[in-house]
This record gives C-alpha cells, structure tokens and sequence, in this order.
C-alpha cells in the first residue's frame, strides 16, 4: 500500500492531504519506464562494444578455424605446385626429348583463364585477399594439370609408336661398306667436279663399283624413283616418317618402284653414275623436317665407336666431290 503523503498549505495554515491524479501517476510510470530502456540501451550498447556475446565468441572462433585451414591449403598448394613443376621440367627436358617432340612453352603452361574477375564479389571483406589468392591459385594448377595431362596423353602415343620410329630413323649405311675408305665426300664444302667451283656438298658420297647393291637405311615408303631431277641422276627418296626423308643419287637402276613399302636392309637399287657424276658412287643424303643435315650421324647401328671416329674423320677431309 502507498503511503499517504501531506502538503503544508500556506493559506490555510494546515497539512493538507495531496491527491494524484490518475494522469500524474501515468506520467510518473511512463517515465520510469523511458528512464530505464534508456539506462538499458546505454547497457547494452556498452556491452555489445566492448564484450563478445557466447555466440559471437563461437563465430569468432569458426572464423580463425577457416583462416588457419585457408593457410594450410595455401601451403599444400604451394607444395602441389611444386611437385607440378617438377613434373614439368622432366616432362620438358627428358620425355619429350626422348621421344623428339618440342618442349611446352611457359606460356602455355601457365596460360591464364581471362574473362571477368570471378572473385570480385569477395571484395571489400576483411579476409578476400587470403580467399582470392587461395581460388587463384586452385585454377591456376587445374590449368596447368589439364595441360599436363594432355601432354602425357601425347607422350603415350609417342612411346607407343617409338619401336615404329625406332625402326624408321636412318641408322644403317646405304651400301655393304667394310672398307671405310670409301667414303669419298663428306657433308661440307667440296670443289664441285665438273664446274670446278667450291659449293656445300649436301650429302655423302660412297665410292663403289656400277651394280653395287643400295640398302634403304630405314623403313618406309618410296615416294620418287625417277631421273626427273637432272643433277641426281637416277636417283630414290624413301620418306621415313617422323619428318625423315632419305635421298639416294646417281644409281644405275632401281630395285623399288613409287610407292613401295621397304624395310631398313632392303635392296632399293643399284650404284652408277647417271646425272652431274664423274665416277660410280652412290650419293646419300638424310633430310629432317624438310633441311638437309649431316647423314655421318646416321650409321650407329653399323659402326663401332673405333669405325665411327674412322668415318668422321675420314669424311671431313677436304676434298673434291664426285657430283
């Protein structure tokens, strides 16, 4: 029960009984109640400010879990990359050349994806940098992974048909040539015999009687066997595949005709001395990817180091040619 509360009343001189109306004592309530939302307010406020609530603390928490897990995938990709390039430089320096195909550029390798910023929308957040960079990074070794697999997918091929290409590069001598003496003409600049000029010598030539048996130095298919061009004479051009072509000039006759599959060993024609020849000789050129290059590379399965330092040195002696 609330207290009865009195007035002193100056005019009367007497203590008066004070009445509230219903209306102050609404007032009184109401302000009570203002007064404390606002004291609750500045509590609250002040709490969210400088104290974490149970739940954010949990967030909080969450959020340093993700960093730490960000980190830690940014490492294990760090080391994927590595292990990635690695694979690169062996695939680059040692498969592919085995197997003679040109090594991936870098810019291929690591080719961007372009187009628009996929991560924009992760712009403006206290952690998009270590998001981004962790995204970035993801593609960019599925890319360099997609062009790695291609380039497995083609070394495979590439081993399966290195036995074919094994049996297909030039490796042998055109003709049954014991006497190594006879190689008359190496691969350099050579006085030219009938116009007496120096001129780049762009073949071998092996000095041996009219009828001497010509061997194809690797299997493929005949594609000329005519005297159409006038300086080789008589002459073949066995296309090897894998960018090898091999030129025999000067022969008496053939044993093979257009078109004609042979096999490395394989009689192809006979030595003579048709077209620019002063003497019987074969002449024997090797052509890679359409450039004419030294054939003295091309006897490894005839010669023994002993013979093959014999050819080389016989070969490089300066001397006139026989075409």
């Amino acid at each position: 029960m609330s207290k009865v509360k009195f007035r002193y009343n100056p005019k009367s001189l007497k203590y008066e009984k004070v009445e509230t109306t219903i209306r102050e004592r609404l007032l009184r309530i109401l302000s009570y109640l203002a007064s404390g939302v606002v004291f609750a307010a500045i509590t609250i406020s002040f709490a969210y400010s400088y104290f974490d609530s149970p739940k954010e603390k949990q967030l909080l928490r969450e959020i340093d879990q993700l960093k730490l897990q960000y980190e830690i995938l940014n490492n294990k990709l760090d080391q994927s990359t590595a292990v990635l390039n690695d694979i690169q430089q062996r695939d680059d320096n040692i498969y592919r050349v085995i197997f003679e195909a040109e090594p991936i550029g870098s810019a291929i390798r690591k080719a961007g994806g372009g187009g628009v910023n996929k991560y924009s929308k992760f712009n403006g957040y206290e952690n998009s940098e270590l998001i981004k960079e962790t995204g970035e990074k993801l593609d960019q070794l599925n890319r360099q992974l997609v062009v790695q697999s291609k380039s497995f997918d083609q070394v495979i091929k590439l081993a399966k048909s290195k036995e074919v290409m094994l049996k297909s590069i030039p490796a042998i001598q055109p003709i049954s040539n014991k006497d190594l003496t006879r190689i008359a003409s190496g691969f350099s600049y050579r006085i030219h015999p009938i116009y007496k000029i120096m001129h780049f010598h762009t073949g071998i030539d092996f000095a041996a009687q009219t009828g001497t048996e010509i061997y194809a130095t690797g299997d493929g298919m005949v594609r000329v066997a005519d005297n159409e061009s006038r300086g080789y004479g008589n002459h073949i051009v066995v296309d090897h595949g894998f960018g090898y072509q091999t030129l025999y000039g000067h022969l008496s006759r053939y044993a093979v005709r257009a078109g004609q599959k042979v096999k490395r060993g394989e009689v192809i024609g006979y030595v003579g001395s048709t077209g620019t020849s002063t003497a019987p000789h074969l002449h024997y050129e090797v052509i890679k990817s359409g450039e004419k290059i030294n054939p003295i590379n091309f006897f490894y399965n005839d010669l023994s180091p002993a013979d093959y330092e014999r050819v080389l040195d016989i070969a490089s002696k300066s001397n006139q040619s026989f075409d």
